[in-house]
């Protein structure tokens, strides 16, 4: 690990903004080493630093096959491994350490072992119909749901022990669950007093006197909160990254939280009482947003339906810019933001071309979730904390991001089972199969959820995002099995375009123009268009009228599937009282796995090619790539219950930065969300430099780019990853 001792003489200018020019330089020579590292590849950028190769953590296990699980086997060795882990300092941060590792990233975790899953509860009746259908299961995924970090705030970890406390005797049957939350907290706290003494023991030796007293001030202010709340926005901000950097340990937790209310009282308190400056916030929030970019939210509405845009929000935008780093964070947008708030957000976006802020559609998400028959007031707190998901903070359970039906694996076994009878066939009886077969992928899904919440507490509960829930300590229940209020679960369907697309290119090549008859096709299918003449099919198939191209077969065809998806994943609610499964359209970055389990398909696509991503159409789509054609077709598939479906838009920066530029992207976006969307991530890349980035990575190590819901550091994407980046940025950029 390395020494940030005494690297600077003593008289070195060492202003706010010097201070967050070095935070970004180190962050880069971390990113290099971490993108060589295959846990950090094809993922989220994070906060986290390599580990010194002089430690290597000892699991305790409580199981034969030499992993943990449960209460008692996850509070053991996260104690275990708070109390060891190793203490970064920098002089120049605002706040102590960083995390350096993710137990879920352990070998002891190993899913390719099959170790992360308790085995002592198998689900292999389950899984037949699984890989039928491709479906993610989320049987055992953790996190992605959003805790409410108010409630830390308020009390402290002292507070949090207390609270465990009184609560246990009111629940003495559930002694299991508050030892192992006791022990979480005691971990922590073990993290934090290490801390402290190492800011001294630093302090001692540092010789620039600004960075010998930011030393003392972090052991002051850690050991502030070592116990108690927070009480200025330093001792805030320290908590929130002790708790995130804890979170992310736990298992890579990383849902954060509404940034300018939640921070905003305590700025506005130190203010008031001459504690801080502006400028010296706003290194604040740099050095929080350079500890770990989790998800934030600004902007939007309280639940009463007041403005939560201020001066603090412009803040964040400023502290992120100075920063100037991979980044998650979504403005709210609904039909009364201040345009002046909205085009500085988009400046942003042009000026650092990183891929944020991010973009969310108030109205269109809000009408959604209160068609569940949520209260209108219960909708507006739902904030966006997650790569394409919202969440209740605190109140809900969802396995947002962590479920996915592949539907072109869905449509491969409807054209396999349609063609494996004697015609006539016809894109009615395909529809018709494909929806019996999507109804039976969805009850599966519904199996497989309602599995994961009886018996994840056994494999992997929540301990840490239990600690800021509404419910989990009061009760003495984990958030997956009771402990929440609500239980909204996420089931989103991946690979629209490619089936719309497949149903348009059958209905217009076959059933209209009759280029080519149903088994001739099919046969081309099968050996992927390799046989004589294919590559002619494929070209004519590939041709045909496509998703995204305006009101086209294939856009009918889009819409038809969403709403029989949504009307499905709806109806299979009503078998289990007390969850809302919700429909969304997204892949995550699972669009060459679920890819690879499908063969050609119907719209010229090759065996086991990548799916379309989320709910934007395939790449050349349009010859223009016209933006309003897109954009229309995913605003008419949204699944409209309160998930996404996002818009992904490649930009070039060749139209510029100016006012014209700044103020067209904007009247997109209000125009945008008028029509329905929920989410916009947008990428401002020259084609030229990601072609050259693509071929040598190392040459652009400032290179960010959102990949999909998330940000990352180019140079940390494997060929593979890149590859798919690339594609979709030239043809559409």
């Amino acid at each position: 690990m390395v020494n940030r001792i005494n690297i600077f003489q003593p008289d070195a200018p060492m202003s706010y903004d010097d201070r967050i020019k070095i935070l970004k330089e180190r962050k880069l020579e971390e990113t290099r080493v971490k993108s060589t590292m295959k846990v950090y590849q094809d993922g989220d950028d994070y906060g986290s630093i390599p580990a010194p190769e002089t430690y290597q953590f000892h699991c305790i296990p409580n199981h034969e096959n030499g992993s943990w699980y449960g209460y008692d086997g996850w509070s053991k060795n996260f104690y275990k491994l708070m109390t060891e882990h190793p203490v970064y300092i920098d002089p120049v941060d605002a706040f102590t350490c960083r995390w350096m590792f993710s137990m879920i990233w352990f070998d002891e975790k190993s899913p390719d072992k099959g170790l992360n899953w308790n085995p002592n509860f198998p689900y292999d009746d389950l899984k037949p119909e699984q890989e039928l259908y491709g479906i993610i299961s989320g049987i055992g995924s953790d996190a992605h749901f959003g805790g409410d970090y108010r409630i830390g705030l308020s009390l402290g970890w002292g507070g949090i022990l207390e609270k465990l406390a009184f609560y246990r005797k009111k629940h003495p049957e559930h002694a299991e669950f508050y030892d192992a939350e006791e022990l979480v907290v005691h971990g922590v706290q073990n993290w934090i007093s290490h801390a402290i003494e190492e800011s001294e023991r630093l302090a001692r030796v540092e010789r620039h006197p600004v960075l010998r007293e930011n030393l003392l001030q972090m052991a002051q202010v850690n050991r502030n909160i070592l116990n108690g709340a927070p009480k200025t926005m330093r001792e805030a901000c320290q908590w929130v990254c002790w708790f995130n950097m804890a979170s992310r340990t736990y298992n890579r937790d990383g849902a954060g939280f509404q940034l300018d209310d939640v921070l905003k009282q305590y700025y506005d308190a130190d203010m008031k009482e001459g504690r801080i400056t502006r400028d010296e916030a706003i290194f604040y929030i740099a050095c929080l947003l350079l500890n770990d970019p989790h998800y934030y939210q600004i902007g939007g509405t309280n639940e009463n339906g007041d403005p939560l845009l201020s001066e603090f929000s412009y803040m964040v935008l400023e502290g992120a810019d100075k920063l100037d780093s991979a980044c998650n964070i979504t403005v709210r947008v609904d039909e009364n933001i201040d345009r002046k708030f909205l085009n500085k957000a988009v400046d942003y976006l042009f000026k650092n071309k990183n891929g944020w802020p991010r973009f969310s559609g108030d109205e269109a998400l809000n009408r959604g979730f209160m068609r569940l028959g949520y209260p209108e007031s219960l909708a507006r707190q739902r904030i966006a904390v997650g790569c394409h998901w919202m969440s209740l903070p605190g109140m809900e359970y969802s396995l947002n991001d962590c479920v996915k039906i592949n539907s072109a694996k869905v449509f491969e076994v409807a054209m396999d089972e349609m063609m494996s009878h004697k015609g006539p066939y016809s894109t009615q009886l395909l529809w018709d199969l494909y929806q019996r077969h999507m109804a039976r992928a969805v009850e599966v899904t519904a199996e497989g959820i309602a599995f994961h919440l009886r018996y994840q507490q056994y494999n992997e509960p929540e301990l840490m995002l239990n600690l800021i829930s509404h419910g989990p300590i009061e009760k003495g229940l984990d958030m997956t099995c009771g402990g929440a209020m609500y239980y909204n679960l996420c089931m989103d369907g991946s690979a629209i375009a490619t089936v719309a697309d497949s149903f348009g290119a059958l209905q217009q090549r076959v059933e209209e123009e009759k280029r080519i008859d149903w088994e001739t096709l099919y046969h081309h299918l099968k050996t992927d268009f390799q046989d004589k003449g294919g590559e002619l099919v494929r070209q004519m198939l590939s041709r045909s009228a496509r998703y995204g191209g305006g009101n086209t077969i294939s856009d009918q065809w889009a819409v038809k599937i969403s709403e029989s998806y949504s009307n499905q994943v709806r109806s299979v609610s009503q078998k289990y009282p007390g969850y809302q499964f919700i429909p969304g359209w997204f892949s995550w970055s699972n669009t060459i796995v679920l890819g690879k389990q499908v063969g050609a398909t119907p719209n010229g696509r090759h065996a086991f090619e990548p799916i379309n991503h989320g709910a934007n159409p395939h790449p050349g789509f349009r010859k223009d790539g016209a933006l309003t054609a897109m954009s229309n077709s995913i605003c008419a598939v949204q699944p409209g219950y309160g998930n996404t479906a996002p818009v992904q838009l490649e930009l070039d920066p060749g139209m510029g930065r100016g006012e014209e530029a700044v103020q067209k992207i904007a009247d997109y976006i209000m125009t945008l969300f008028e029509q329905g969307a929920t989410l916009l991530n947008i990428n401002i890349v020259n084609g030229q430099q990601i072609l050259e980035a693509d071929k040598d990575p190392s040459k652009y190590p400032n290179l960010v780019v959102r990949v999909t819901g998330f940000t990352a550091y180019f140079c940390s994407l494997t060929p593979e990853f890149r590859k798919l980046v690339v594609d979709r940025i030239l043809i559409q950029g």
